[in-house]
């Protein structure tokens, strides 16, 4: 078990789906909630917000993604489709709806899994969401950055590049945290397989979005730094969808780690509105 070292997964369980296997795990009694990580990251990401989620009469699973963590590396394909195939398994396994919180490109994957099994998705939060692919931009930078995710150099280019993603306050474990992801990535078959997850393309999370209509709370934090106006993009979304939007301050691209209080507060008075609406 790669996580096992931030103590806040029980023994991991899997999902078989076609090409592999994905880890996830549960905690907790009550309305189902799904925790979903952006790409490169492991579902311990979300560390701070089981804890608080769970004392807040929720029953809570964290998933990895395919290619990532304690998830196979074995997939022939990787992305936002992808990843909403093995959510929409997993809500089914699981045998009961959820809220889908879905960070960075498990985001759009949760936009996908809403549009088109409503009967699976209670509501959404969506955390420094790309539910489209970007609107403006370098396209040289786009393809820099495809180069240096591209093997054999991928762990250490993202090892270089994640810290700029946490713009603002840092989490106190950050330096370890980091480690055990890039260590997760040294493993056979992993490098590869996050290397294709990230030309993920966002086209089928956009084309999603005018057949979602279950509650979605915006999370975006005020740094950052994959949006040129995180507060344009959450504004954006919130139109689309009729979503609320919750700012989060001196945080960057991973708000539930880096400000996971403010978070916390934010997913769990959301929650408590879904729950009120059911």
């Amino acid at each position: 078990m790669v996580n096992k070292s931030f103590g806040m997964q029980p023994a991991t369980q899997y999902l078989s789906v076609p090409g592999g296997r994905v880890g996830y795990d549960v905690r907790g009694d009550g309305p189902l909630v799904a925790l979903l990580p952006g790409m490169g990251e492991l579902r311990s990401s979300y560390r701070f917000l089981v804890e608080p989620l769970v004392a807040a009469g929720h029953r809570v699973v964290t998933v990895d993604l395919r290619g990532h963590g304690d998830s196979d590396a074995t997939f022939t394909s990787y992305g936002d489709v992808e990843t909403a195939s093995d959510i929409t398994a997993l809500m089914q396994q699981l045998g009961e709806p959820a809220v889908l919180v879905g960070n960075s490109m498990s985001a759009g994957s949760a936009v996908i899994v809403a549009a088109q099994h409503p009967e699976l998705v209670d509501g959404l939060v969506l955390v420094g969401p790309f539910v489209r692919n970007p609107v403006s931009g370098n396209a040289f930078l786009r393809l820099a950055f495809r180069a240096l995710m591209a093997r054999p150099w991928v762990a250490a280019a993202w090892n270089a590049y994640l810290p700029t993603l946490y713009s603002g306050r840092k989490p106190e474990d950050f330096s370890a945290y980091r480690v055990a992801m890039i260590a997760a990535m040294k493993r056979p078959g992993y490098a590869a397989a996050f290397s294709r997850t990230t030309r993920t393309d966002h086209a089928q999370a956009e084309n999603s979005l005018a057949s979602v209509h279950t509650p979605t709370l915006v999370v975006m934090g005020t740094k950052d730094p994959d949006f040129k106006d995180p507060a344009a993009e959450a504004d954006w979304i919130a139109g689309v969808l009729d979503a609320s939007v919750a700012m989060i301050d001196d945080a960057g691209h991973y708000p539930q780690s880096q400000q996971p209080e403010a978070t916390a507060d934010a997913v769990i008075e959301f929650l408590a509105s879904v729950q009120r609406r059911a």
